[in-house]
């Protein structure tokens, strides 16, 4: 018996070794642009156009020149405090949004969030135009307003809070309408803890997308003193040469925050988005 699971295990391993070389392919293809971009904001110009994939010593020179040439830090305190304002915002408004349409569930409630879901089908580009031309009649141009506004509630956020909410245990509400609570309070006491998992995978997504957003920062946002991270990298490609090593040193400094917070939510990102329910 012995030998025997010893010899299915050995035909289990070699079936799987196509899988492990197409994953180990898939790994390198993934990782390769993070670490060309890494070396390439160490070494300069010309060892960049040569094609070179190892460290080197141009580093210092990049940050320089990126520091002399750009508001980084500016930059980065604009991307910082929006992004982080709108993540809370936005969890804010689509959890209670999501937590409404299910616990306070109607056909009605069902025929209106069909109609929010159509607003995942029109593209972003599309609505640029008309809202752009509303805020400037709402006196809402260079406002934290104005960049706030279209992105603190999503049709996806609102959905995957709805989903998550499913599994959300209605029993616990009914408990604490008959202990006294108030609807207030059963939100924010009971179920915000409860679907923790939920809202750190929300939290990720959100401040993914805050952060490198650029097209309505750049249309609402004309005062150089609101520049965020991508419209700074966006006036770094200007000219008729690009210097590289600077760009790509740019983008190392805007990609580190967002690479920080996923591996810190790794764990309760891969909950919140299979649903999980803590």
């Amino acid at each position: 018996i012995h030998v025997t699971k010893k010899k299915n295990k050995s035909m289990i391993q070699r079936r799987l070794i196509p899988t492990y070389i197409f994953l180990a392919i898939v790994s390198l293809v993934s990782v390769f642009p993070f670490y060309w971009m890494i070396m390439a904001a160490t070494n300069d110009y010309v060892d960049i156009s040569r094609g070179k994939l190892t460290f080197g010593t141009a580093a210092l020179e990049n940050f320089r020149n990126l520091i002399d040439q750009q508001p980084l830090a500016l930059a980065m305190k604009n991307s910082f405090v929006y992004a982080i304002s709108v993540t809370i915002i936005c969890l804010l408004i689509c959890s209670l949004a999501g937590y409404g349409y299910e616990i306070y569930h109607d056909k009605w409630k069902d025929k209106l969030f069909s109609v929010i879901l159509l607003g995942m089908m029109i593209p972003q580009v599309a609505t640029i135009v008309p809202l752009y031309r509303m805020f400037t009649k709402a006196h809402l141009i260079n406002t934290a307003v104005g960049f706030f506004l279209p992105m603190i509630s999503t049709p996806f956020m609102i959905m995957m809070f709805r989903q998550n909410s499913r599994a959300f245990p209605v029993d616990i509400v009914e408990a604490a309408r008959i202990d006294g609570l108030s609807e207030i309070k059963i939100f924010f006491q009971m179920y915000m803890p409860v679907m923790k998992s939920t809202y750190a995978a929300a939290a990720v997504i959100t401040f993914m997308n805050a952060w490198n957003s650029y097209l309505w920062p750049k249309v609402i946002m004309t005062d150089n003193k609101a520049m965020t991270m991508p419209m700074l990298i966006a006036n770094l490609i200007t000219g008729y040469v690009t210097d590289y090593g600077m760009l790509m040193c740019g983008v190392l400094f805007c990609s580190i925050p967002t690479m920080i917070v996923f591996f810190v939510l790794q764990k309760q990102f891969a909950e919140g988005i299979t649903g999980a329910v803590k």
